[in-house]
């Protein structure tokens, strides 16, 4: 597709961008001629033929806004945010205590919008941005685990934390979306289901199986969706909240 090749003259922010899924999309962009700064919370130096991966902690609010102004004063700008920093727990309601809670909403919810919200005022002035959100299928579908027919798939494929925190990413990403469209910005989601990474390495063979395109999700099936909703052909895509998990779950 057209739109997916052409980011040249754009200045991307991608956070999370030292995982599996925000390095994919990291390199996407920049194959398509994007600047693209990557932003993770322990951040790494630049490795050959690599940039520097930016240290941030998404839910320190004003680290996320340096940042912002930062690239803006270096760069002239700041097109496109990927939220794709966020992270994963696992067990049964019953036993999930306070602090996982509130560790798992923090990163993923609280650390989405507070990027969202800085990087709002640098796009208005430009009449121009595009926001990706990373959101989940588990965020719709009440999780992946079948408890009544495997109480392990509960340990090993679910928690109520993460699909919380990534159903606040839809319901933002809708919120965002209708505030924002009169500015010239696009606020849409992708909402993976069972990516093939290492933080998945654990997920049950029984739910493999289930999956009705035979197979988990790869890392670039998620960066090819989130190029889609960057370009600048979807400027009339917002409040989407695109699935990409291989039929497991369609609304």
């Amino acid at each position: 597709m057209i739109a997916m090749h052409d980011f040249a003259g754009r200045v991307a922010l991608v956070t999370g961008g030292a995982g599996a899924i925000g390095q994919a999309i990291t390199a996407a962009l920049r194959e398509r001629g994007a600047q693209v700064i990557a932003a993770d919370r322990s951040g790494s130096p630049a490795r050959p033929g690599g940039d520097a991966v930016e240290p941030l902690d998404v839910t320190d609010r004003g680290a996320v806004t340096a940042l912002v102004h930062r690239i803006e004063q270096e760069r002239g700008r700041l097109d496109i945010l990927v939220n794709a920093a966020g992270v994963v727990s696992f067990g049964t309601a019953a036993e999930l205590d306070e602090a996982e809670w509130n560790r798992v909403l923090d990163v993923n919810l609280k650390g989405s919008f507070l990027a969202c919200q800085a990087v709002i005022g640098p796009m208005r002035r430009r009449h121009y941005g595009r926001i990706v959100n990373l959101g989940s299928v588990v965020g719709k579908n009440g999780g992946n685990a079948r408890p009544w027919l495997d109480p392990a798939e509960q340990q090993l494929a679910g928690n109520v934390a993460y699909g919380v925190s990534k159903a606040g990413v839809h319901v933002m990403t809708a919120f965002l979306a209708r505030e924002l469209a009169a500015s010239g910005i696009t606020v849409n989601a992708v909402a993976p289901g069972p990516i093939a990474t290492g933080m998945t390495a654990s997920f049950p063979a029984a739910l493999r199986a289930a999956i009705p395109a035979g197979r988990m999700g790869t890392v670039a099936d998620v960066s090819r969706a989130v190029l889609f909703l960057a370009a600048d052909e979807a400027g009339f895509v917002s409040g989407e909240i695109l699935d990409v998990n291989g039929a497991m779950w369609c609304d």
